[in-house]
């Protein structure tokens, strides 16, 4: 396998995530303030706190990947 084509490959995903993430704007709303909301001050973000809205975001983008892959 070719270095190259791995690199050329990686960039056109890449290039093509900010068209595929618009596509999930409430999972990102949605994901973004339940950080935002449980990371107040000097809290940190803690794994699994915010696990719904992750999982509804991440089904969301690869929905749109496929639907832009056809």
């Amino acid at each position: 396998m070719s270095g190259t084509n791995v690199w050329t490959r990686s960039r056109e995903k890449l290039r093509r995530f900010p068209e595929i993430f618009a596509q999930c704007p409430e999972e990102a709303s949605a994901y973004g303030k339940c950080v935002i909301g449980t990371t107040t001050g000097k809290q940190e973000l803690k794994k699994d706190l915010c696990v719904k809205e992750f999982h509804a975001l991440k089904t969301c983008f690869l929905n749109a990947a496929k639907k832009a892959a056809k």
